[in-house]
């Protein structure tokens, strides 16, 4: 588990690394801002959220403990409200939202319902669990990385190592250490190799439900494009696409290669207010010195985040 010492700990070399209070973690230099400011990388949401539900612990804290059906918007809001402040906010607001995250998994705890995979009923879980927060912080950085790489010029292999070792970096916002993660590029590849083979990774019933009323639409209003369910079952090895219970048959496959094959095409010639997300656009005021972000950026962080600055302090 991670403790709240360990997590401070892990804070700690954060904030000695940091690129500056105003930059924040890894500030305008750096690969993560690089890749995560692309809206694109949303074409791996999908893929990721699966394959962390594939966990069986995740899915039960989900089933049990999320209000994703119940408010799905706010949950969404939520979510990137936090993974957007750890990596484009101030320093003092990613560590505040790192330490959020730690108290919010830290009441996330209950047992498994049922024997799934290695994972006996009554087996106890929580969301500070090391091993899973490992596998959510993998699937984090594999999916935007896969997505980018899907859209825009692939990374270098020095890239590559660059990028991990940035990502080493946003491991320790969770509390992981550098002896919980993979030491280079060459290990982390290693590593989500041997868990898609894995049977810790075993679609439960809980999994199965959750992402049929994802992928069908928390509301009416919100079912994904046909074609973006279909990408995101391409993403998924084929055992965790049977276990999901997700179909790809040819017309699903040419809707999604159809709609790459536009998105490649307009995607480079969209304006940098759309094609990059708005707390990038925050991110880039601070650093000029402005007191908060122009009203176009503010209308779109009620999009992205729910509120119209990223940087505004939250208790």
């Amino acid at each position: 588990m991670v403790s709240e010492n360990d997590l401070e700990t892990a804070l700690a070399e954060v904030r000695a690394a940091a690129a500056g209070p105003i930059a924040g973690v890894f500030g305008p230099d750096s690969l993560t801002w690089r890749i995560d400011r692309e809206a694109v990388i949303f074409l791996g949401a999908g893929p990721a959220l699966l394959l962390q539900l594939a966990h069986p612990w995740v899915a039960a804290a989900i089933a049990e403990h999320s209000t994703t059906f119940a408010d799905p918007i706010g949950r969404f809001h939520r979510t990137f409200d936090i993974v957007f402040a750890m990596v484009f906010g101030s320093l003092d607001r990613a560590l505040l939202s790192a330490r959020q995250l730690h108290r919010r998994h830290t009441m996330i705890v209950g047992e498994m319902p049922e024997t799934v995979g290695p994972f006996a009923a009554g087996s106890r879980y929580c969301a500070n669990d090391i091993p899973s927060l490992r596998w959510v912080h993998a699937t984090l950085v594999s999916s935007a990385l896969m997505a980018h790489d899907l859209v825009l010029p692939p990374l270098s292999v020095d890239e590559r190592e660059r990028y991990w070792a940035e990502s080493r970096t946003y491991g320790a916002l969770f509390g992981l250490t550098s002896d919980d993660l993979p030491a280079d590029w060459g290990g982390f590849e290693a590593y989500t190799a041997e868990m898609m083979q894995s049977q810790t990774l075993t679609v439960s019933p809980a999994a199965r439900e959750i992402a049929a009323q994802i992928l069908g639409g928390a509301r009416p209003w919100l079912r994904p494009p046909r074609w973006y369910r279909a990408h995101t079952a391409k993403m998924l090895p084929e055992r965790l696409r049977a276990g999901f219970g997700l179909a790809l048959d040819a017309r699903d496959a040419r809707s999604a290669d159809t709609a790459l094959r536009w998105i490649r095409r307009v995607y480079p010639m969209l304006p940098d207010r759309l094609r990059y997300a708005s707390p990038y656009h925050e991110a880039q005021a601070r650093l000029r010195g402005e007191a908060r972000p122009d009203w176009m950026t503010r209308c779109l962080n009620r999009v992205w985040i729910g509120r119209p600055q990223m940087d505004a302090r939250r208790k």
